[in-house]
């Protein structure tokens, strides 16, 4: 059969420099490149968002006119698309009543099952869902645990209401809420709550009235009086946490109390619900139950009228053994998953259909996997191409990379530097070539030998959370540290649950996104625009908020954009180059002011490296420098973050937190989303702030950070109740030598092939 291929010509989104490629169709093809190279702007921009646009015009126009709008790709032509799957990294989220179960419809058949097997009888199937009123615990409504507000910490029993007996900030003295209290005519407000009566206490916490209240300018207003208790509740505890700014629900959270449901102890449901069992388990034991151990119970079930569910249950339960979340459980919330673990869940799901001549889109797979169970991922990719499928993969795991059928390297370099083809073809030809990504697969890496000795130790004693069981161990200060593992080791559990609790003043960079909009970029992110700003003010002595396209020197034709989109209901809207300001995004006046000949667009064009040579003000400096040190000099102070590779988002958080002072930092897999050769440069940086006296800890499969390390602490030995542990603590050297560790196993490695 002859081979046929997707053909583009002449792509030029971001930074692609009208690029014309064929890529294989039902063949793996794997995009490498240093990050911001062009991959995802040629897998995710070009190909994914026309095969998605092109679907969507198949639909009529009453359902394209709900669907999201999505622009035509910067390219001569597209052709021979496939409908594309895109199965990225974005975490599945959800509130407390998704999870894993639900997310993949596994508890779904499971809930069928007991419905129809399952003894006493409790009903139907939405008998046993706890996001139905006929299944859901009366006490928590389904959620498992109690939120209530905390009184000891919401009050200050020995003052009164005029002095501040209500410590949460929003209802401080002078606040509007703390005027509905003490207006109300209802509390005595000199009294100290330490001396209320029953009665004043009941209509303080819960009691309910509307009065009218007279205000200092002798105003009246008719108001509703909502006792304290039900007011907190319904304000930050009944609202799903999407709905409350970030900083708001963390305010929150101090001032209240969390526990078990006192009834269904976390199990959701109600207690007939409860009573119903197979085999003397209930839903919820199976739903709590590891995936890997789930199994063997679905197989011991010996009922020939539930055989369909059985074998369809037995079976999605081992797709997600057999891409390593074995260690996961069904009730686990979708909120609390890594971004790996979402897209492997995500990747499992594509499993079970039995469609043919798609086109699967995957945005570093690899992500969060310990190196043993990389060939989990790499069996699950041939199963999809063996269906008859395009597979397309932006990765950068040479474990990952060699299995391709056909690879095509990006770059030569970043931003402006790349989007190129320098390589097309498969992985031996790829060996041979003179490109970054080549020249990299055949490196040495060697354990280092000298490694600095520990300044002190930082102990955690007896954690227990999730599945750590009773560790203690002394975390060396004045090093680098890396926490190894397989996924689910109980990593995270030890660093980013206990010792982070035990340590809030230590600075995190962790896996969770940078502002993408349209209007934030790295000269905003950093804090720097504030500084430019204020220099041109002073410069040209005006308002330092007339240099804000998102302020007062803003285009009145764009607001600030650049550009205007065109609406064309049902069609896909169509993107413009404002005509007022040709893109320049100030107004016109605004442009006439200048700092050292440079006006604030053209200062805003300026890279990194550009802007470092141009301002002299010591904060600037010092913050251009952190983002030239973690490799991002070439971007534009005025690029848009939404433009950003994820490996570009996770080095300028990176650079956002290099200016501060702190003495311990800590990193979660600050290599996701880097090219081989700039993990080298994140090294670097983590090596410079251990110079500095800083104590770093950084959470990482990656086999270069753990041979640079000067300690590492792996977990394990594997994941969930089989994790826990700790396996080794010692150098990368002693590691080597560990007959029970998985991770000094791979760390013997010296070449990437």
């Amino acid at each position: 059969m002859q081979q046929e291929y997707i053909h583009i010509k002449g792509a030029r989104e971001h930074n692609l420099k009208n690029v014309s490629l064929d890529i294989p169709k039902r063949k793996i093809t794997i995009f490498t490149g240093v990050s911001g190279s062009g991959k995802s702007s040629i897998v995710f921009d070009t190909i994914g968002a026309e095969a998605q646009r092109q679907l969507n015009e198949t639909f009529s126009m009453f359902i394209r006119n709900r669907l999201p709008r999505i622009s035509r790709p910067e390219a001569d032509t597209i052709e021979n698309l496939s409908t594309a799957i895109v199965i990225d990294q974005k975490r599945l989220g959800g509130n407390s009543r998704s999870t894993m179960g639900t997310i993949t419809d596994i508890y779904a058949v499971l809930r069928l099952l007991f419905s129809r097997i399952g003894q006493p009888p409790a009903g139907f199937s939405n008998a046993f869902s706890f996001n139905d009123p006929a299944g859901m615990c009366p006490e928590c409504k389904g959620v498992g645990h109690k939120v209530e507000p905390d009184l000891d910490k919401l009050l200050d029993r020995s003052k009164s209401l005029n002095e501040g007996a209500i410590l949460f900030p929003p209802f401080s003295v002078g606040s509007w809420y703390w005027k509905t209290y003490v207006y109300s005519g209802l509390l005595d407000n000199d009294k100290k709550l330490e001396d209320y009566t029953p009665q004043e206490w009941e209509t303080l916490l819960y009691g309910k009235k509307t009065y009218e209240v007279r205000l200092e300018n002798d105003m009246p207003l008719n108001t509703k009086f909502e006792g304290l208790a039900d007011k907190f509740n319904r304000l930050y505890i009944s609202k799903d946490s999407s709905e409350l700014a970030e900083s708001t629900r963390k305010t929150a959270e101090r001032y209240m109390r969390f526990g078990p449901c006192p009834l269904c102890r976390g199990a959701r449901l109600n207690q007939a619900t409860l009573a119903c069992c197979i085999n003397g388990l209930n839903i919820a034991d199976m739903a709590a139950m590891e995936v890997s151990a789930l199994v063997d119970v679905i197989k011991a079930i010996n009922d020939p009228s539930a055989g369909p569910m059985l074998v369809t249950l037995a079976m999605r339960l081992q797709h997600l053994v057999d891409i390593g979340l074995g260690y996961l459980s069904l009730d686990r919330e979708t909120a609390t998953l890594s971004g790996g673990e979402s897209q492997r869940i995500k990747m499992v799901k594509q499993l079970n259909s039995s469609l043919c001549d798609m086109m699967y889109i995957f945005d570093e797979p690899s992500i969060g996997l310990h190196p043993r169970d990389v060939h989990r991922l790499n069996e699950l990719l041939f199963k999809l191409r063996d269906k008859g499928n395009t597979i397309l993969v932006v990765e950068h795991d040479p474990d990952v990379i060699k299995i391709a059928d056909h690879i095509v390297d990006v770059g030569p370099k970043a931003g402006a530097g790349g989007g190129q083809i320098v390589y097309a073809g498969d992985f031996k030809g790829l060996l041979q070539a003179d490109t970054i990504t080549g020249r990299y697969m055949h490196r040495e890496t060697t354990v280092k030998e000298q490694f600095r000795p520990p300044a002190g130790f930082m102990p955690v004693r007896n954690a227990r959370l999730h599945n750590l069981k009773n560790v203690s161990v002394d975390i060396p200060a004045g090093v680098l540290t890396a926490i190894t593992g397989v996924a689910g080791s109980g990593k995270s559990s030890l660093i980013n649950g206990v010792f982070l609790a035990q340590h809030p003043e230590a600075i995190v960079i962790d896996q969770s996104a940078v502002g993408t909009s349209i209007r934030s970029n790295p000269a905003t992110y950093t804090g720097i625009m504030d500084d430019i700003r204020q220099l041109f003010g002073r410069a040209n002595k005006v308002s330092p908020s007339l240099f804000s396209f998102n302020s007062k020197g803003a285009c009145p034709g764009c607001q600030g954009l650049g550009f205007n989109f065109i609406d064309l209901a049902f069609l896909e809207p169509v993107r413009t180059t404002c005509e007022i300001c040709n893109g320049r995004r100030f107004r016109e006046e605004v442009l006439e002011y200048t700092l050292q000949g440079k006006n604030i667009t053209e200062v805003l064009e300026m890279t990194v490296q550009q802007a470092a040579a141009f301002f002299t003000r010591k904060e600037v400096v010092k913050r251009l420098q952190a983002m030239n040190d973690v490799g991002l000099d070439y971007l534009t102070l005025g690029q848009p973050l939404s433009t950003l590779s994820g490996g570009e988002c996770q080095r300028i958080k990176l650079a956002g937190e290099l200016h501060k002072q702190g003495s311990i930092y800590v990193m979660d897999e600050p290599t996701t989303g880097l090219h081989m050769s700039d993990t080298g440069h994140l090294i670097e940086i983590m090596d410079r702030l251990v110079d500095a006296g800083n104590s770093v800890i950084v959470i990482e499969h990656n086999t270069d950070v753990i041979k640079r390390a000067d300690w590492v602490i792996d977990l394990g030995p594997e994941g969930g109740t089989g994790g826990g542990n700790i396996v080794f603590a010692g150098t990368p050297a002693d590691l080597l030598q560990s007959p029970h560790s998985l991770t000094g196993q791979y760390l013997s490695k010296a070449f990437y092939l």
